[in-house]
């Protein structure tokens, strides 16, 4: 399942992010939660809260359904700079 929520990651969700400097990753699936972190220009961004509910959680629920249960951000966004907006 792992490989299959980086598949979607990677094919779906960080090309767009990429253009704005960010990557999202999985840190870890556990139970059907889904712990992800934000790097580069999504870490801090004012808008990752929204692009993790409109972009990353409707792109696995769309590909795994009822396998997905949380969607988990262990993203420190309050830590560093933010490299986008700096």
């Amino acid at each position: 399942m792992r490989r299959k929520i980086v598949e979607v990651l990677d094919r779906e969700i960080n090309p767009y992010v990429a253009g704005h400097g960010g990557k999202i990753e999985l840190e870890d699936f556990v139970d059907g939660d889904v712990y992800l972190r934000m790097t580069g220009g999504c870490q801090g961004c004012s808008a990752s809260s929204a692009t993790l509910k409109q972009g990353v959680e409707k792109a696995l629920r769309k590909a795994f359904g009822d396998r997905i249960n949380r969607i988990i951000d262990l993203t420190d966004h309050a830590h560093g700079e933010n490299p986008y907006y700096a």
